[in-house]
């Protein structure tokens, strides 16, 4: 399939495969305005540009970074038609302290199962172990 120019243009699943994301997914995603709805083909079939399947694969990359799809939008929002993202490094830099809470919140509970597992608990309603941690040992009674 080629374009008006010429160039080559991908149906839906050759995009999805070359991005590693299923066709749903995609469609999903011009639903939600991150990715252009493509020309159509004189036959119908949807007619996505190559550099499309870059979009999808920075896409995946951001939310594996911890971006929501709603900030992934604004981030592309940003930087689309070669104008820089300016606020990138800033939300990189508040992504890292949620990422710095949540592990603090992880430790926590780590610390908090080590200690009902060091202590020998065996139930979380009526524990018996003498030096419980759970704050209360007798919740079914």
């Amino acid at each position: 399939m080629s374009g008006d120019a010429g160039g080559p243009y991908l149906r839906s699943g050759q995009v999805a495969e070359r991005a590693g994301v299923n066709v749903q997914t995609l469609r999903y995603y011009e639903r939600r305005g991150l990715i252009t709805e493509p020309a159509r083909s004189p036959g119908g079939h949807r007619a996505y540009p190559p550099e499309t399947v870059t979009l999808l694969t920075v896409i995946k990359a951001a939310q594996r970074l911890g971006f929501t799809l709603e900030e992934v939008a604004e981030l592309i929002g940003d930087g689309r038609g070669g104008r820089p993202a300016p606020d990138l490094r800033a939300r990189a830099q508040a992504k890292i302290a949620e990422v710095d809470a949540r592990i603090a919140e992880l430790s926590a509970v780590r610390q908090a199962l080590t200690q009902v597992v060091s202590a020998g608990c065996g139930s979380l309603t009526r524990c018996a172990c003498p030096d419980c941690p759970l704050p209360s040992t007798d919740l079914a009674g």
